[in-house]
Formats: C-alpha cells, sequence, structure tokens
C-alpha cells in the first residue's frame, strides 16, 4: 500500500512553500520527505522565476537540492547537490545562453580536481524554421586511467497537434512521436537501439482525460512485454486525488500494484 499525504503551508511564488510528505509501501521502508521552494521576484515568464531554490530531505538524511539564478538576460545558471546520508554523491553546475534562434548549454559533472576526474556535456540547438530543430551533443569524461567521448546529433520537427524528435550517435539511435489527437486523448510511441548492449526496445503510451468524470488514465506496454496503467481520480470539492497503479512484466512473471491518496 502507498500512500501520500502533502500539507502546502505557504504559496508559490509570491513566498517560500513548505510540502510534508508521508510514504508507506508494501514493498520497501516507509519514509518522511521535507520539501522546501523559494521563488525570488524576478519573473520571465509563468515558468521561470529567478532566483528559485528546491529542497528535499528525506527521514535517512539524504538531501537533493537545486538552486537557479538569472546572470544576464539570456545567461542562466544552475547548480544541483545530492547526499546520500553524510556522503555526497552528485554535484552539478549548468550554463545556458538563449540567443534569438538558439540555446548553448554547458554542464560540468562532479568536478574533481584533487582526483582529476570530470564529466563535460555540451548543447547546442539551432532553430532552421518554427518547427525545425537541429543540435548536437557532445558528452566528455575523464578519470584516472579513463578518458572518451560521445557525439550524438539530434532533430527535432514540431506541428501543432504532433511532434517528432530523432538522435543519432556512437551509441545508438533515439525516435519518439508524439500526437495529440484532441483534448481527452495523446499518444506517443518510443524506438531506443543500443549499439554498445546489441539490443533495441519499442515502446507505446497513451493518455485519456475524461473531464466530466475527473479522471485521467495513463498507459503504457513496450516490446518486452511490461505493461503498466495509473487511474487518477479527483474528489471535488475535496482537495483530495486517489490514484489506482499496476504493472506486469510477462516475462519475469512479475506484477505490482498500489494506490495513493494525494491531499492538497
Amino acid at each position: 500500500m502507498e500512500m501520500e499525504q502533502e500539507v502546502s503551508a505557504l504559496l508559490w511564488p509570491l513566498s517560500p512553500q513548505v510540502t510534508h510528505t508521508v510514504h508507506m509501501s508494501t514493498l520497501g521502508l516507509p519514509g518522511y520527505h521535507l520539501h522546501t521552494a523559494y521563488a525570488g521576484d524576478w519573473q520571465l515568464s509563468p515558468t521561470e522565476v529567478f532566483p528559485t531554490v528546491l529542497g528535499d530531505l528525506d527521514s535517512s538524511g539524504s538531501l537533493n537540492a537545486q538552486v537557479l539564478f538569472l546572470l544576464a538576460e539570456r545567461l542562466r545558471a544552475k547548480a544541483v547537490f545530492q547526499t546520500q546520508q553524510s556522503k555526497f554523491l552528485t554535484w552539478q553546475f549548468d550554463g545556458e545562453y538563449r540567443g534569438g534562434d538558439y540555446t548553448a548549454t554547458l554542464t560540468l559533472g562532479n568536478p574533481d580536481l584533487i582526483g582529476e576526474s570530470v564529466i563535460v556535456v555540451a548543447h547546442f540547438l539551432q532553430s532552421l524554421t518554427h518547427r525545425l530543430v537541429l543540435g548536437g551533443e557532445l558528452v566528455y569524461h575523464r578519470r584516472p586511467g579513463e578518458e572518451g567521448a560521445i557525439l550524438t546529433l539530434a532533430g527535432k520537427y514540431s506541428t501543432v497537434h504532433w511532434v517528432a524528435t530523432l538522435n543519432v550517435g556512437s551509441g545508438g539511435a533515439h525516435a519518439s512521436y508524439y500526437h495529440r489527437a484532441n483534448e481527452q486523448v495523446q499518444v506517443g510511441v518510443e524506438f531506443e537501439a543500443n549499439t554498445r548492449l546489441q539490443d533495441t526496445a519499442f515502446s507505446f503510451g497513451y493518455h485519456l482525460t475524461l473531464p466530466q468524470a475527473n479522471m485521467v488514465f495513463r498507459g503504457m506496454v513496450d516490446s518486452n512485454w511490461c505493461v503498466g496503467a495509473v487511474l487518477e481520480k479527483k474528489m471535488p470539492p475535496l482537495p483530495v486525488t486517489l490514484a489506482l497503479g499496476a504493472f506486469l512484466n510477462h516475462w519475469r512473471n512479475r506484477f505490482h500494484c498500489g494506490f495513493s491518496v494525494t491531499v492538497g
């Protein structure tokens, strides 16, 4: 059984927000999460507010934190920290520059000057038309005794009702297609080929909204014979959302199901 209870103490983004989550499951130990968020008064769009600070602390002492800054009108910076109890797992720094019709991003992952190890990721996307975007990604990693780089080329074509993407690199290829049939029905397919593992996978997903019944149904099935679905039901005028989910892996004969109750 899974149960989540969320209590919002203050409003977002005019002031800090504090949320408490209690998680109980028969598959693992129960846990508690404290979520905190703060947004400044510099709002560029409905979804971009600077500075922004996000944090999540669980009952074991593990921390996930993000800090977003606006250094200039077109230059953004982000820092991400993740710890497991008292040990650092991830520290990452991002810089993003947004031009008129292009975006360039540079990421440093786990930089360690003493251990001479680092992961560098560079992105570049260029809009050729209002529908076609082309770009690439370069991943460079270095640690004692190992060094390498991976180059991936990417493309995206979007219309009013559908979006298609394609990524091709030395590690394989990934393609996806998303179609919004109407306000209630959305479907998508995904294909991935991994040359290193000599493996390919195909998946299909759908999203069905029933506004009159206050219900949302999501499901997926893939080429590995894994099937999953989630049904969400809102209970107005109460601020309560009920969810029932199930997952079945036919090849490994595994089945999981659960439900959640969200308040807030």
